[in-house]
């Protein structure tokens, strides 16, 4: 018997060597915990700003703050002889010992926030003090000066400029590629630098606010100087919340009080809060909370908050709610959090208590009565009001289309005319909702869910001049009028799933639109967009490519015309496709594998699954229909098959009985992800093509011309 010896187990690693990291690396590894994203950076910014003393701020955006973020005050500005040092980390103004920290007033105090934007993009000041005659400018890389242009000095150079400080910041994030490739579209970064500016702008009202995007003549944001919070609301977050808004002060002392923190009293406080009665519902609690008029979060105090509302309102509606807590600066420790988001401060829960306790007893005062605001769906009628006093059934209510701040029935000068009147509330029912249906993608719960929130989906880096030219062809075919109908519709219902018909609505007018036909043409743009880049949808166990082109010829009709046998052109499609197998799988991520196995597919739209019944048919059309030896010819063929492929169209249309109750299950569940998937990607994706109108998108009814019929009779 040979006896087996077993080898001896590995030495394990010795220690590794400890070292110092590179200077520009642990600076960038800095930024990268206080500068998250354009919006970020511009906070710190306003703060600097609004610690400057200034009465008016301007922001420029491009491509949502990554190109440009341009922010420009009238404060006192910088001396020049601060320049040297304004980008260096840990060189404020606001600091001389560590005491100092126990008694900050400013919003910032660690200089960190120029010197994190000099490490991830390229930084220009010019600012100019009342003193100086000149302004002065300086560009910054990587917390020093470097000369603005080439053969310059570094040094700050003279220029014309008002008093102030304006940053320039150019190509953010152009050196950390991880941070920008997470970061979302220009548009919703756009957003939340609104979001930012808007909840400072409620906060300053005395100081005034633009925001606009570079190159647009109409600012998105502006604010005129003004010294009440509550006209401040009103017109950054409308009419609708400031009509409902409730008032309340409390302090450390006495509810109802105005008084300033007491300075020789540690555990003195005042708060002051705005927030909507029981009248106002909001999709999503809106919660602005400044703690020593710095913006923060905290999540015990939102859910002490939510907790009052939650005994009110209706389930699913939120409130507004301005919160300004002012305490002893000495009770608060500013520096838990890299960017200042979260403060911790003394008596935390005691404070908090005591603040909701005055917002419930406010809202107890107000709730006694409920307005509800109603209209008839489509065809009118006069907006009316209703009080119900007591405990009231939950009740539907239309929006009425137009500015809320309207004047009661005796008031109005010229009334609208019910054929003008639009519904726009995406809370009407459809027509498939008269039975909830259960999500088909979530095995895990049988609520139904209603929204799906779909990945951003960016366009693919490609050098190809053919896949150049059909994308410079996609966005010529561009129908302006009907991809505004696909983007601002509202979903009516599937009126007929085998011939894939669907009821949308429109302003005015009702569309009946071929589902198929339009998802068809928004995965091949899908396809178009992504091309080289695609996700995989992974075929576990992968199937025979033989056996699925085989079962689709065998049941194609029409094949005795090529004049060969079915095997034969089995034979001739598996081999095409075998012979291409490399360039399927580089630029389509189609994967087959040398025994003739299909492994993944692309997967055009990660939040939907094509029906993997059509995949036999796919694969035989390949060999045909696609145009191999042309390349233009061969990717935009290659993409409308795959396009097909994903498209809800059914496999076969045939006329059949009633459906059984296993079958209607089937039907709700392909009407929910008709609805919740397709039409919502629809919306953001689709550039609708002309071609579109002419069989697949049919007006079937006018509002006016409705109207118009019923008066004749």
């Amino acid at each position: 018997m040979t006896s087996h010896r077993r080898s001896p187990s590995p030495e394990p690693p010795g220690p590794r060597a400890i070292r110092r990291l590179h200077e520009s690396l642990i600076n960038r590894i800095a930024a990268g915990e206080i500068i998250h994203r354009p919006a970020s950076a511009l906070k710190e910014l306003l703060e600097n700003s609004l610690d400057a003393g200034s009465t008016s701020i301007q922001v420029i955006v491009k491509d949502g703050g990554m190109k440009l973020l341009q922010i420009q005050d009238n404060g006192c500005g910088i001396r020049k002889d601060d320049l040297s040092l304004l980008a260096e980390r840990f060189t404020t103004s606001k600091l001389t010992t560590f005491s100092d920290l126990s008694k900050l007033t400013t919003y910032g105090f660690r200089g960190e926030a120029l010197a994190s934007i000099s490490h991830v993009s390229h930084l220009t000041v010019i600012t100019k003090t009342k003193s100086d005659t000149c302004a002065w400018k300086a560009a910054y890389a990587d917390g020093v000066l470097v000369p603005s242009k080439a053969g310059y000095t570094p040094d700050p150079k003279p220029c014309a400029g008002n008093n102030g400080t304006t940053i320039i910041i150019e190509d953010m994030f152009y050196n950390t590629p991880t941070r920008l490739s997470a970061l979302r579209g220009s548009s919703e970064e756009y957003a939340r630098i609104l979001d930012v500016m808007t909840k400072y702008s409620v906060h300053n009202s005395k100081v005034s606010f633009v925001c606009k995007k570079s190159g647009s003549m109409s600012p998105e944001l502006s604010t005129p100087s003004c010294s009440d919070t509550s006209l401040a609301i009103r017109q950054l977050y409308g009419h609708s919340i400031a009509k409902e808004l409730l008032h309340v002060t409390t302090s450390s002392t006495s509810n109802d009080s105005t008084e300033a923190v007491d300075e020789d009293d540690p555990e003195a406080w005042s708060a002051e809060a705005y927030f909507t009665n029981a009248n106002y519902q909001g999709k999503k609690t809106a919660f602005l909370l400044f703690i020593n008029h710095r913006l923060v979060e905290s999540s015990r105090i939102k859910r002490s908050i939510e907790s009052i509302y939650s005994g009110i309102l209706p389930k699913g509606s939120s409130p507004f709610v301005y919160l300004s807590i002012n305490l002893d600066p000495r009770s608060v420790d500013v520096n838990v959090h890299p960017t200042k988001r979260e403060v911790h401060f003394l008596n935390e829960e005691a404070i908090i208590e005591r603040i909701s306790d005055a917002i419930q007893q406010k809202l107890a005062g107000q709730s006694q009565s409920r307005v509800f605001e109603y209209q008839t769906l489509l065809t009118g009628g006069i907006a009316q009001s209703a009080s119900r006093k007591g405990k009231e059934k939950e009740t539907n209510a239309d929006e009425v289309e137009g500015d809320d701040d309207r004047p009661s029935t005796s008031q109005v000068a010229k009334k609208v005319l019910s054929q003008h009147k639009v519904r726009t509330s995406l809370q009407d029912r459809t027509l498939d909702s008269m039975i909830p249906v259960t999500d088909p993608l979530r095995t895990d719960s049988d609520e139904p869910t209603t929204a799906i929130r779909l990945r951003d989906i960016k366009e693919s880096t490609c050098h190809f001049a053919s896949i150049k030219e059909l994308r410079r062809l996609a966005t010529k075919r561009l129908h302006h009028d009907l991809t505004e109908i696909i983007k601002k519709h509202t979903f009516v219902g599937v009126i007929d799933s085998s011939r894939c018909l669907t009821l949308i609505q429109h302003n005015k007018n009702l569309y009946m639109v071929n589902h198929a036909a339009l998802a068809e043409e928004m995965f091949y743009q899908l396809a178009l967009l992504q091309f080289g880049d695609y996700n995989r949808l992974k075929l576990d166990p992968p199937p025979s490519l033989r056996m699925l082109v085989k079962l689709a010829v065998e049941v194609e009709e029409g094949t005795e015309r090529s004049g060969m046998s079915k095997d034969e052109i089995v034979d001739r499609i598996v081999e095409t496709l075998m012979d291409r197998r490399e360039m399927l799988l580089e630029y389509f991520s189609f994967e087959i594998s040398e025994t003739g196995d299909v492994r993944t597919l692309p997967h055009l739209l990660r939040e939907y699954t094509p029906n993997l019944d059509k995949l036999p048919m796919l694969l035989m059309r390949l060999g045909p229909q696609v145009h191999w030896e042309s390349e233009q010819e061969c990717f935009s063929s290659f993409m409308r098959e795959l396009a097909y492929f994903y498209s809800p169209a059914p496999l076969f249309v045939v006329s059949a009985p009633a459906p059984d109750e296993g079958e209607q299950v089937k039907l709700k569940a392909e009407a929910w992800r008709i609805q919740n998937i397709l039409f919502h990607a629809m919306r953001k994706y689709l550039a609708a093509p002309k071609s579109l109108l002419e069989n697949d998108v049919v007006q079937v009814a006018s509002l006016p011309d409705l109207y118009r019929v019923f008066e004749r009779c």
